[in-house]
């Protein structure tokens, strides 16, 4: 374990932070979606499917959620509001790991019931406001999977109150809510303050989390994504998940 002064290690995720969230960062992240479009809705929607295959290699990533684009046209909400059956028996052939075509048109068909029914994407992530993340979570998985749908295709969303580090959703979460000051994240989801997010614990964020002393749990579960966010809250309360680009940059990068 490393151990630095506070006011060291302050400085350090500050510099690590500002310096990795750049337009640099955007080119090679799956963040880089959502970013093709300017209207909210489609930033919502292009941004839960590339944050859905964010798992593997990055360039591979984009590719696939590219592919998903133009099954919809590129018109990820007019295509997710008047699909018919007829329309989803015509996409054919993807698979992104465990991901396949059945899990991509199930997704598709409860997407149209949670912008028909449910008033969109924002508000499915936030139906009780009153409940903290995780809650919220889990009651969007149950939300998500109220149409029909095949029983495989739930293991793609993840119920932190089943243990689940929900790294996905959390990054999807940052993506929509975090100030779009820099140019890489949107702020376009007003349902939850920066304050109350989530770190996107993954292999990288977590072994540099723990180098630093910031995280002593073991596993990569939603007790450790808890510690870890309540850690960096010491270091901005207002916006913790901004040491999510410091964690993630020098964790890829070996930047460390």
């Amino acid at each position: 374990m490393i151990k630095k002064q506070t006011s060291e290690l302050e400085e350090l995720l500050n510099e690590k932070a500002a310096y990795y969230e750049s337009l640099e960062f955007i080119k090679d992240d799956p963040i880089l979606i959502p970013h093709l479009f300017s209207k909210k809705e489609d930033i919502e929607i292009a941004g839960f499917f590339a944050a859905v295959l964010a798992w593997g290699q990055r360039v591979t990533i984009i590719r696939n959620a590219k592919r998903i684009l133009t099954f919809m046209d590129n018109e990820p909400h007019d295509f997710i509001i008047n699909h018919t059956e007829a329309d989803l028996k015509q996409i054919n052939g993807f698979v992104h790991r465990t991901f396949n075509n059945d899990d991509l048109i199930g997704f598709m068909r409860s997407l149209q019931n949670i912008y028909k029914n449910h008033k969109g994407l924002e508000n499915a992530f936030r139906f009780d406001s009153s409940q903290g993340i995780d809650q919220n979570l889990s009651s969007f998985k149950q939300l998500f999977f109220e149409p029909d749908h095949l029983p495989r295709t739930e293991k793609h969303l993840s119920n932190p109150l089943k243990k689940s580090s929900a790294k996905r959703l959390c990054m999807y979460l940052r993506w929509m809510v975090r100030s779009n000051a820099k140019g890489v994240d949107f702020g376009i989801w007003k349902n939850y303050q920066s304050s109350e997010l989530k770190m996107p614990l993954d292999v990288h964020t977590g072994k540099i989390g723990r180098q630093l002393g910031l995280l002593k749990r073991k596993q990569n579960n939603w007790q450790a994504v808890e510690e870890l966010t309540s850690s960096l809250l010491h270091y901005d309360s207002v916006d913790p998940i901004k040491y999510d680009f410091a964690l993630f940059g020098m964790g890829v990068n070996n930047d460390f």
